[in-house]
């Protein structure tokens, strides 16, 4: 007897899959399978705070195996190498070890609706030394491999500088003006500030010399200029060299070439201008692709090529009508794409066609760790866009962390989890330099 309930293969357990697999797997009639490549989730927003140290990821991360169970889904581990669109199947590719030991053959999983949701990465432009010399903060490992790095940096001066170079400096590059190299940047520095207190007794704020690179005209487009302007002014005050309108040319080990600024110096380079499709996508299928390896939708989220597949977060290109630029790469984004989606296959089990997806720009908030926080807020709650900064502004980029929360886990478990990491974070040192 043929199976009557319908097969859902997300792929991707970011912002936006984690919460479209709990969502879909409260009906009884869905079969939803969730297939990333690692164990965990951690939410991307945060990463810079991990990256510099100021936050510990093990008491921020959720177990796909364990939220599998409890919302009734199915997890895999695994990486997507194909899809085969005539026979409804998805291929993982076989999952190893660190030692390159197979733990897991490929698997095959039948689909009757798929939804790709495994994000991007930066876009390095085709800059000669990316790929070989900078960092990235795409997710967990390498937020972790920089908090790492940033540390042996950290060590190395306060040791020369207790030798009698006084002079000694770490000199971090971050290439990318947006809100990840902006908060980073503002997370460095506070983070330089409390080493001393670690330890690093010849560690004064001094010895991190940081560098923001951007090549546009000014930080954080999606900001109004005046805001742009108190984060510029804020940076500057805590020692960041802000370089605007200055592209980069190419990534060295020991730095950065530019065309308008020269070479600029750095032990560190963290990538994190612009999103684009991972390297592998036009392998996977033959999906319509956008000319950064985005997979290329109808207005409702399906693909142009198969109505059966949909593309969410970071891996979408999405143009809705009466707009020239697709859906904007961010977590909002995401979330909303994952709600739309759930209503569209929904609607589609019905014998109904797809809604179109509308997106709802609520703002941007950006948090200069301790030191500021600024943004905007858009919609109906307050009539248009409105400016905000200091502690309003700090609560709404707080609450944007405690939706995501709600999301994953419901309101009641969700709940809980925002009370018990308040006091996680309250009772943990400021610091992760391990």
């Amino acid at each position: 007897m043929p199976n009557s309930k319908t097969r859902i293969v997300i792929i991707g357990g970011g912002a936006a899959g984690l919460g479209l697999a709990r969502k879909l797997a409260r009906n009884k009639d869905h079969i939803v399978t969730l297939v990333d490549r690692n164990r965990t989730h951690f939410w991307k927003p945060l990463l810079h705070e991990v990256a510099a140290g100021a936050l510990d990821p093990n008491l921020e991360e959720v177990g796909y195996g364990g939220h599998a169970a409890r919302w009734g889904y199915r997890f895999y581990q695994g990486e997507l190498d194909r899809i085969d669109r005539t026979a409804q199947t998805i291929t993982t590719r076989p999952l190893l070890d660190d030692e390159g030991e197979v733990i897991l053959d490929a698997q095959t999983l039948d689909y009757d609706y798929l939804v790709l949701a495994f994000g991007g990465v930066s876009n390095d432009f085709g800059t000669p030394g990316v790929r070989e010399h900078a960092l990235f903060l795409e997710h967990r490992a390498q937020a972790d491999e920089f908090r790492k790095k940033l540390l042996n940096e950290c060590l190395r001066v306060n040791d020369r500088r207790q030798r009698g170079e006084t002079d000694a400096t770490v000199d971090i590059a971050i290439v990318g003006g947006g809100a990840t190299g902006v908060e980073l940047s503002a997370e460095l520095e506070q983070s330089a500030r409390a080493l001393r207190s670690y330890g690093l007794t010849n560690f004064d704020a001094d010895a991190l010399r940081l560098h923001l690179i951007e090549a546009g005209p000014r930080l954080l487009p999606a900001l109004d200029e005046k805001l742009v302007q108190k984060v510029s002014d804020e940076l500057t005050d805590l020692g960041v060299q802000l370089h605007t309108g200055t592209r980069v040319t190419e990534v060295l080990k020991d730095g950065v070439d530019t065309a308008d600024d020269g070479f600029i110096p750095a032990s560190m380079v963290l990538w994190a201008a612009g999103v684009r499709g991972e390297p592998d996508v036009p392998s996977l299928s033959d999906l319509e692709l956008s000319n950064l390896d985005k997979f290329v939708t109808e207005p409702t989220l399906q693909s142009v090529t198969d109505p059966k597949i949909f593309a969410i977060g970071d891996c979408a290109h999405c143009v809705l009508p009466g707009e020239q630029r697709p859906v904007p790469p961010r977590a909002q984004s995401a979330h909303q794409m994952a709600d739309h989606v759930a209503r569209a296959i929904t609607a589609l089990e019905s014998g109904k066609p797809a809604p179109q997806f509308e997106y709802k720009d609520h703002g941007s908030l950006v948090s200069l760790s301790h030191f500021a926080t600024v943004g905007s807020l858009m919609g109906n709650l307050v009539g248009g866009r409105l400016a905000i900064e200091g502690r309003v502004a700090r609560l709404a980029y707080q609450s944007l962390y405690r939706m995501h929360i709600l999301q994953v886990h419901g309101p009641f478990r969700g709940t809980v989890q925002i009370i018990t990491s308040f006091f996680s974070r309250a009772f943990k040192p400021r610091l992760k330099l391990h």
